[in-house]
């Protein structure tokens, strides 16, 4: 399980990065040949879900003891903002792109992928 804990706070701290990235580009701010529309909410929710996901690989890596739970509330919680993200797409809140599009369908299945190990992980532990 320290593999398992070890990966998940690797992907924690990527997915931050990935977080952050996608609120600078929400702020106008070009990444290379990435664009994106401004939208304020969105760089909110995903400046949150890039702290969030810190939060949870600083108590992955230092194996803190409360790195399993951790794990899996910021997973949770980041995950609550990318199905905001894919509401607000899907109510027409915001301009719809190719890439935003991509990158919410990504970042909610590789969330539910380190929620369900987290879960598990949670589950066996008691």
């Amino acid at each position: 399980m320290d593999a398992l804990r070890k990966a998940l706070g690797a992907l924690s701290a990527a997915y931050a990065l990935i977080f952050f990235c996608a609120a600078l580009l929400h702020t106008g701010l070009p990444l290379g040949p990435l664009r994106e529309p401004v939208i304020v909410p969105a760089t909110i929710v995903e400046t949150l879900c890039g702290l969030v996901m810190l939060v949870g690989a600083r108590g992955a890596l230092s194996r803190r003891p409360w790195a399993w739970d951790g794990l899996f509330h910021t997973h949770a919680g980041a995950l609550a903002g990318v199905l905001m993200g894919i509401l607000a797409m899907a109510f027409g809140a915001g301009e719809t792109t190719t890439l935003n599009t991509w990158y919410h369908r990504v970042m909610a299945t590789l969330l539910i992928a380190g929620l369900a190990g987290a879960g598990y992980v949670s589950r066996v532990r008691r």
